[in-house]
């Protein structure tokens, strides 16, 4: 016989099954909500997230723009998060309930998130405590994929945020010689941390490849990475490459269109590269790389986490993100 299970009073059943969730309701209005919370159907995963990540990405969305529907889904536009699984759907046999992990989703600005268990990584027990925004995280790893930055590479980075900070310290430990390139010098002490030979002010970039082929006896760089998102850094970055050279654009350019100078690209014969992955696989073994990387002490990234709120000021957070004040890298809410 089936022992028999305490039943617990109604009230405390609906409480049980339901979790806070930032709405963004308006551009520069999000508030909080009691949603129900989804039971993991075949394949999926329940996660209590612990945190996630405020993306660049996220900025133009709480700014406003003509082609952005609002209010969002409950959560969205979160896809940094991680926690620990509470439940596993049928079929589920890599994932346990317990156990810590990163996960790709566009609704963990909550307290809870139903996600396909393909895209939860697990997390080693180094990392235990830590706050992991995996997919920012894999995004590095696949950047760096993409830019094939080898030993001895004159490398600029342009943009010194989150991203690129990380890409600076991944380019100088493959044995490069990085030049980084921000507007703010808060940054540019960042890139010096995090391993470039140079750190340039991004204010005019019309003398910046003087400044750059200066520095590296008259040449350019062999790879360029733009990583600012911006119509400025992206034609800056083009300046920048070599005859023959790599432009790998790392930057999320969400908020219109861009234009190219199509002439340099091609008088100078660049190859361009959109770093940008969109194959869900390639996502998660980049969370994979990164969260080796981190336990094993080869990337640091507590420091480069700047800011910390509570979900419900999630709007505050997306606010830090748009003004980047001194001392600014990356804002990240945790319930």
């Amino acid at each position: 016989m089936t022992p028999a299970r305490a039943i617990p009073p109604p009230a405390a059943r609906v409480a049980a099954a339901r979790g806070a969730a930032a709405v963004l309701a308006a551009p520069g209005r999000v508030r909080l909500r009691r949603v129900a919370r989804r039971e993991p159907g075949s394949g999926e995963v329940e996660v209590r997230v612990e945190g996630c990540g405020v993306c660049g990405s996220n900025v133009p969305v709480w700014a406003g723009r003509p082609w952005f529907a609002y209010p969002l889904r409950p959560g969205s536009p979160g896809h940094e998060g991680w926690g620990e699984v509470v439940r596993v759907g049928d079929g589920v046999t890599s994932l346990r309930a317990g156990q810590r992990v990163a996960f790709l989703s566009d609704t963990s600005f909550a307290e809870y998130d139903t996600v396909g268990a393909d895209g939860a990584v697990p997390l080693p027990a180094a990392l235990d405590g830590l706050p992991f925004p995996g997919e920012a995280l894999g995004c590095v790893v696949n950047v760096m994929r993409r830019a094939g930055v080898r030993a001895g590479d004159l490398v600029a980075v342009v943009g010194v945020g989150f991203l690129g900070a990380l890409v600076t310290n991944a380019a100088a430990r493959a044995g490069a010689h990085v030049i980084a390139l921000s507007r703010r010098p808060f940054a540019l002490e960042v890139a010096r941390e995090m391993g470039a030979d140079a750190a340039l002010r991004m204010a005019d970039r019309g003398d910046a490849p003087a400044r750059v082929a200066a520095l590296a006896g008259g040449e350019l760089c062999d790879v360029v990475v733009e990583a600012t998102g911006s119509q400025h850094g992206l034609d800056l970055a083009a300046e920048l490459v070599r005859v023959r050279g790599r432009l790998v654009v790392a930057g999320y350019h969400q908020d219109g269109p861009r234009q190219v100078n199509m002439q340099l690209w091609n008088w100078r014969g660049i190859d361009v590269v959109n770093a940008h992955e969109r194959d869900r696989p390639v996502y998660v073994r980049g969370i994979q790389d990164a969260a080796r990387e981190v336990a094993a002490g080869r990337l640091d990234v507590g420091p480069l986490l700047t800011h910390l709120f509570p979900l419900a000021r999630l709007g505050d957070a997306l606010e830090v993100a748009s003004a980047r004040p001194p001392g600014f890298l990356k804002a990240v809410v945790m319930p």
